[in-house]
């Protein structure tokens, strides 16, 4: 569903040249590895030894506890609500080889996390992405069951969108594999999503809008990617580019009810604005062809804008958010973005451009991961939200 309440997607990934930079001015914490080299009290396992100040580092990497992130949920679409999400790290196996040339591969991270909201909506799930062959292939899944009750709008030239509340059921699996091209930072995919989801709407009466097509239970696709990833530290980039092209098609011989392809091309870009100043972009365009059910067609994609708000077969994002760390290890923030969603009965340059804006903060939770956690307040056209960011909140 594209639909990640209050948690960001977390992932780390090397650098170029295998060094991993920080996204601080701080330098990267040593974590102790040697048995001999223990902390002299439990609470010091959450203390920094360079700083002294709150610093997850060695709990989550030598001693392979969870990061706990509190899923505090204020999305317009479906309510307030609340959860819990259980990360954890862990660093892959290396050859001797890429140890020697100071490779230094980014941990694997996996966890479980569930959430409820005052509308009816839950759902839980548990999903990691993981490393191998010094980094030459990678893997990402997730699978999960959701309860979900929505509202899809209808859009038109002459009258206003009509709001139809409709609720899903079901379970939902993703999984992709990737392989780095030689030694460039190029990786090709395939993924396979599946989708087995009871839609329903609130009011029969409703049913005039739609189509039976519309209301697919089953939706597999077998699809591929191309990455180019060049970004210092996908927790928390401070430089470098990630852009990523896919298709996916949806086809009975992959178990899948309709027929219809799903696209996406997006390019994200970091820029250091000397030293402590971050301006990152975000360009994003996907669309759907074919007989698409209409709870996965594009949806604008913004922070303060409810999701499902704006949907159609073609949506277009632009995004921007500077970082300024004003302190070691503290960041404050600013965002806006504006997007549109056309193409089924709305031409381009017909449909509406509909904009949001934000603040937040940032605390440097893991100086060797070069992760940040943080709240962000987004507002739009009548709508608010609070986020729970651990990491990019771009995904």
């Amino acid at each position: 569903m594209g639909m990640l309440l209050g948690t960001a997607h977390l992932h780390a990934q090397a650098a170029p040249d295998g060094k991993q930079a920080a996204s601080t001015p701080l330098s990267p914490e040593r974590v102790p590895e040697s048995p001999d080299e223990k902390p002299t009290s439990w609470w010091n396992n959450f203390r920094d030894p360079e700083d002294g100040a709150l610093d997850m580092s060695r709990w989550l990497l030598q001693h392979k506890g969870a990061l706990l992130v509190p899923i505090i949920i204020t999305e317009p679409a479906v309510g307030n609500g609340g959860g819990l999400a259980a990360v954890f790290f862990q660093a892959p196996k290396q050859s001797e080889a890429s140890k020697e040339s100071g490779l230094r591969i980014p941990p694997d991270i996996y966890g479980a996390a569930a959430f409820k909201t005052e509308n009816g909506t839950w759902g839980y799930g548990l999903g990691g992405s993981f490393h191998f062959k010094d980094d030459r292939w990678r893997y990402a899944g997730a699978v999960g069951k959701i309860n979900v009750n929505l509202d899809y709008y209808t859009q038109g030239l002459r009258l206003a969108p009509r709001k139809i509340g409709y609720n899903l059921d079901g379970i939902f699996s993703y999984q992709k594999v990737s392989r780095r091209l030689g030694n460039s930072d190029l990786f090709l995919s395939v993924r396979w999503i599946y989708m087995d989801l009871d839609s329903r709407l609130n009011l029969s009466s409703n049913d005039q809008y739609f189509q039976p097509r519309d209301f697919a239970h089953r939706a597999s696709g077998l699809g591929l990617g191309l990455d180019y990833d060049s970004r210092d530290n996908t927790l928390t980039p401070s430089k470098g580019w990630l852009w990523r092209l896919e298709a996916t098609p949806y086809s009975p011989a992959f178990g899948s009810d309709n027929t219809f392809q799903s696209y996406r091309a997006h390019a994200y870009g970091y820029f250091p604005l000397g030293r402590d100043w971050v301006l990152g972009t975000r360009a994003d365009y996907r669309s759907a062809r074919g007989d698409v059910p209409f709870y996965q067609q594009p949806s604008i994609d913004l922070r303060g804008i409810a999701y499902g708000r704006y949907q159609d077969q073609n949506v277009g994002v632009l995004e921007a958010e500077l970082r300024w760390n004003f302190r070691p290890r503290w960041a404050l923030l600013g965002f806006g973005g504006a997007g549109k969603a056309w193409g089924r009965t709305l031409d381009f340059g017909d449909a509406s451009t509909h904009t949001a804006e934000g603040v937040g903060f940032r605390y440097l939770i893991s100086r060797t991961l070069g992760l940040y956690a943080g709240l962000d307040w987004a507002w739009s056209e009548g709508d608010h939200a609070y986020y729970i960011q651990v990491g990019s909140a771009w995904r």
